[in-house]
């Protein structure tokens, strides 16, 4: 895929409820959490969107609604890329707290992909989707804005309502590309796991 025709956009708008604080600004070895993201994609993409539950200074902020959990946060991404960058045709997203996720996951997502045959990808391992690692089309966004007036919040119930196609992905060693961070149990976990490389 074009990499030009993607806007990569990062979901930090999550309230944390298990973890008890903003889970992007916690630090881990030597980075805060966010950053290891960013460092896996900041070199494939012209522009990186942050999506967070603060207004976003080159979006109209009072027609920004708040509380529209991950889905709301994909359809600010992708309005955004309508307005100011009109050779978006996708959108990638990705979460902020996955600290082992690597580059080379990415572009194996990206050359499985047949662009032709759904409007919406995510990723797969050990029979779980991940659905807030996604490739989205702009051609979406219409049924997403309908998706949200009527209160739909979980992107995994709209998905399986319009269809999404997903690329599998394997690990063999115990640092999984998409452990995720919710708990101060599983920040520990990944100190451990940091700590045995």
């Amino acid at each position: 895929m074009d990499h030009n025709n993607i806007l990569a956009v990062v979901l930090a708008g999550g309230r944390s409820k298990r973890f008890g604080r903003d889970k992007s600004q916690v630090k881990l070895g030597d980075k805060i959490l966010i950053d290891y993201i960013l460092t896996e994609i900041i070199d494939l993409y012209k522009d990186i969107l942050i999506v967070t539950n603060e207004p976003i200074k080159f979006l109209n902020s009072n027609k920004i609604k708040k509380g529209l959990g991950p889905l709301g946060g994909v359809f600010s991404a992708m309005r955004w890329a309508r307005h100011h960058k009109e050779n978006y045709k996708w959108i990638s997203t990705f979460p902020i707290d996955t600290p082992f996720f690597k580059k080379e996951h990415l572009i194996k997502f990206y050359k499985e992909i047949n662009s032709d045959k759904s409007n919406l990808f995510f990723m797969k391992s050990k029979n779980t989707r991940h659905n807030i690692f996604g490739l989205w089309s702009l051609e979406l966004f219409e049924k997403l804005e309908v998706a949200l007036k009527r209160g739909d919040r979980k992107v995994e119930l709209w998905a399986n309502e319009i269809g999404v196609k997903t690329i599998d992905f394997e690990h063999e060693n115990n640092k999984d590309p998409f452990f995720n961070i919710n708990t101060k149990e599983d920040l520990e976990n990944a100190k451990n796991i940091l700590s045995n490389d």
